[in-house]
């Protein structure tokens, strides 16, 4: 008889037990990064993360786990249901706590339902509704998990679709001119003249893994990091601790690439790697410069893959503007439950609808990539 067990903490499961689920090609899922958030101060009540993970055993066998929170608000997970939120005020219900399963702040597509046999995912995804409908909370989300993951979740559960912008090395580039030669002529100059501005205005970069950043690289991109949080007005959840346990905890998989002047860092990207995919993820700077997010977010983080031949780069979430750098649009996938069968009957309709547009709108970026159509030429 398998059993659902809720974890208030990750550390109530050994790291090796829990990094056992899955093929530890995603960062994110791991151990050491999930559990780092708890430690160092990342996740926070009164910010509407509380842990909940929901874990399946066979006596002492655990057989699956998805990392999951109790969530009082929807803040920091990119797959926005306020309209959800809102229409349950209007009829005087509760939307919150709902019970979410995904990586806290990180819209990055991985495996949520973890499970080395594949049928243990669907008593995955009964956990999370039994668990929140028995907890009498409006709903279980699980967000950005993989296509593969879709078989596990039967008709009450709804799937909904976003649009991302991911750079693939389809062509097998080795070097940026490769990369640059696939491209019609106004993108590649375009590309060619923002790469042009930033070298001209003295900037060079350097890119360091975890086991390579000092304290200071670390205080770097950190401080970046707060800086672009304090511009939009938001809360940091990340902090400098957690970072210094990424470093050590995950020491290659921990990317920085860091924009200098004169040996000083002005600017910097803070970057995940995966088994075959870079994650950009943040992102500041302390100076204005023409081009320079798109040098340092966008055109270092696929001159690391070339190097590295790392065929995939998720730069993150949502901006078209993506899509003339090279960033072509992916669909990205959530799946829903609902516990009042009145709403889920009425948001089943409307996330078929939203689907459909969702995949119309993929399909028209798609007429827009900026690379040359089969047969094209164009000078350089």
């Amino acid at each position: 008889m398998a059993e659902i067990r809720v974890l208030q903490r990750l550390d109530e499961v050994p790291a090796p037990r829990w990094d056992a689920l899955h093929d530890g090609a995603n960062p994110f899922i791991c151990h050491a990064f999930l559990s780092g958030l708890e430690r160092h101060g990342c996740l926070r009540a009164a910010w509407g993360w509380s842990p909940h993970h929901i874990t399946v055993w066979e006596g002492e066998q655990l057989l699956a786990a998805a990392p999951a929170y109790r969530k009082d608000n929807s803040h920091g997970e990119f797959v926005f249901d306020h309209a959800w939120a809102h229409a349950y005020a209007q009829h005087g219900l509760d939307y919150f706590p709902k019970l979410l399963a995904a990586v806290p702040y990180s819209p990055v597509t991985g495996p949520r339902l973890l499970a080395r046999d594949p049928r243990h995912r669907g008593l995955l995804a009964l956990a999370l509704a039994r668990v929140a409908g028995d907890s009498g909370w409006s709903s279980a989300h699980v967000n950005f998990h993989t296509a593969g993951e879709d078989d596990a979740f039967d008709g009450d559960w709804m799937q909904r679709l976003d649009v991302q912008y991911h750079w693939r090395n389809v062509a097998g580039w080795t070097s940026f001119d490769d990369f640059l030669g696939a491209m019609d002529h106004r993108h590649r100059k375009n590309i060619r003249q923002e790469r042009a501005k930033v070298a001209r205005s003295g900037i060079s970069f350097r890119v360091v893994h975890g086991d390579e950043a000092s304290p200071d690289d670390l205080a770097a991109i950190h401080g970046f990091y707060l800086q672009t949080f304090a511009e939009y007005g938001n809360s940091p959840a990340l902090t400098l601790p957690f970072l210094s346990h990424l470093a050590a905890s995950m020491p290659r998989q921990l990317v920085l690439i860091l924009a200098e002047r004169g040996g000083t860092p002005i600017a910097g990207a803070l970057c995940l790697r995966g088994g075959d995919t870079l994650y950009g993820r943040y992102w500041g700077t302390h100076e204005a410069l023409p081009g320079l997010h798109f040098e340092t977010c966008y055109y270092q983080g696929i001159d690391y893959c070339l190097r590295e031949g790392l065929p995939v780069f998720e730069p993150g979430a949502q901006g078209e503007h993506k899509l003339a750098r090279g960033f072509l649009p992916r669909l990205v996938r959530s799946h829903h439950w609902v516990a009042d069968a009145r709403f889920r009957e009425a948001l089943q309709a409307w996330c078929r609808q939203e689907a459909d547009a969702v995949r119309r709108h993929a399909e028209f970026l798609a007429t827009r990539s900026p690379f040359k159509q089969p047969g094209e030429t164009s000078g350089r």
